[in-house]
């Protein structure tokens, strides 16, 4: 009885790991219990941390505290197994051995015969052996599932540049056709507005022909010795003398010129546009009106000097066209000198303004009241405009000043390469203080 006894209470104090008697013993949350030193290294080198007998995982490292009663037990059954030792006599082939030390005495340690001792280790070998076995192909698998993963991804990552490519060589294939889909719509557009330029060319070459004939036809009558008598047989020049038969064909001629230069202003103030004045752009000497449709040289004004200024006596119209046709009227009576017409927005503003053919801008100018010129060319005119119509044909290449009131054409610029937005450009000119005037048009 006391044998069994002691078998009972040894086996309710033994740690299941390192099969002795508790030493500080912990209980985790599984309710199991071992010695703090076998837990813990049990636990440090396994993953994750388990209950080596329920198995039970725990998420997080359990925080492990002495079990105060179970360790009182233990010491208690140390002491009584030491006192039982001791009164034993064990045959040679019974002999025992202590699991900690080789001490002669042992205050409370449990002595174990020798061939339990052989077992109990072997047993903890081939268990330690297994589990090594175990994490050995724990780990065999983990590779091989990595390898896997990795043979996978790289299928992936094959099929998907292949997919790519097969997506961009498509695009690029789309994108060349379209591409010369556009340089084939182009083209005929190209074709088509040069077809259309030479019928208007064509046009206006017959027109400038026949204004040449009766020009020369003109100019034959007022050759003519007896000139002056025709001029005498004008009605309102000598009412009692009817007019010969040539001079009243040189007045129809004068007609029909007139009515065709009226005819053609009409025509192109129907692309009249509302012009005003851009303050961001004019010199400090120049003033403005409030309605931005006056300019006239003053006293300087305190504007910022901001890139779009002009460092000459210059302005710019807030409007622009970069394609189409457009018309504005300015009066221009009572100046000395002046400049007008239309430049490129990309005109440099901080340098002297240099008026040229092919870059602009395309200025008419007046200087000393009465010399007119267009890019250096002298210009002859009749009579003194108190009116300047500036007209803009984008496609054409085409910018023309026209006397309003005489319905007279003063010039034109052709042939020019507009590429980008054209602007109205005003100079009142210094020391001329009598005003630009941006006027309505009659339609």
């Amino acid at each position: 009885m006391s044998a069994a006894s002691c078998m009972l209470s040894e086996e309710q104090f033994l740690c299941s790991i390192c099969l002795d008697v508790f030493t500080d013993p912990v209980s985790i949350p599984c309710g199991h219990n071992f010695c703090k030193s076998c837990i813990t290294y049990h636990w440090d080198v396994n993953a994750p941390c388990q209950c080596p007998l329920c198995s039970k995982v725990f998420n997080r490292r359990p925080e492990l505290h002495i079990n105060t009663f179970i360790s009182e037990m233990a010491a208690q059954f140390r002491q009584s197994s030491s006192r039982q030792t001791s009164g034993d006599v064990l045959q040679d082939d019974q002999r025992c051995v202590c699991q900690f030390c080789t001490e002669s005495e042992h205050k409370q340690h449990v002595f174990v015969p020798m061939m339990e001792e052989n077992k109990v280790k072997r047993d903890k070998l081939v268990k330690l052996d297994a589990e090594i076995q175990q994490k050995i192909q724990k780990r065999r698998l983990k590779i091989e599932k990595i390898r896997q993963s990795v043979k996978l991804s790289r299928e992936d990552t094959d099929r998907e540049k292949s997919d790519s490519v097969q997506v961009f060589t498509a695009l690029i294939r789309s994108v060349e056709e379209g591409l010369a889909q556009l340089l084939n719509l182009l083209e005929e557009k190209q074709k088509t507005t040069e077809e259309k330029a030479e019928g208007f060319i064509k046009e206006l070459e017959d027109e400038i022909s026949e204004l040449m004939e009766r020009n020369t036809e003109v100019e034959q009558l007022l050759s003519t010795e007896d000139h002056l008598q025709f001029l005498q047989n004008l009605p309102s020049l000598n009412p009692d003398h009817p007019p010969t038969k040539d001079w009243t064909e040189v007045r129809k001629l004068s007609e029909e010129v007139e009515k065709q230069l009226e005819s053609e202003l009409m025509r192109i103030q129907q692309y009249a546009v509302d012009i005003t004045l851009d303050p961001d752009t004019a010199h400090p000497f120049l003033i403005l009106s409030d309605d931005g449709k006056q300019v006239y040289y003053g006293k300087r004004k305190n504007r910022p000097d901001n890139p779009e200024r002009f460092s000459e006596a210059s302005v710019l119209g807030k409007q622009s066209i970069c394609a189409g046709k457009f018309y504005f009227e300015v009066e221009v009576k009572n100046k000395s000198k002046w400049d007008l017409g239309v430049a490129r927005g990309s005109i440099n503003r901080k340098e002297t303004i240099s008026p040229r053919l092919k870059t602009g801008p395309w200025f008419l100018m007046l200087r000393n009241g009465g010399e007119y010129k267009a890019v250096g060319v002298l210009l002859s005119l009749k009579s003194k405009p108190q009116k300047v119509g500036v007209f803009v044909d984008y496609e054409e290449g085409v910018v023309s000043f026209y006397d309003v009131d005489a319905a007279a054409l003063i010039y034109s610029f052709t042939g020019c390469n507009f590429t980008e937005k054209l602007f109205p450009i005003f100079s009142p000119c210094l020391d001329d203080r009598a005003p630009l005037i941006i006027t309505p048009v009659s339609k």
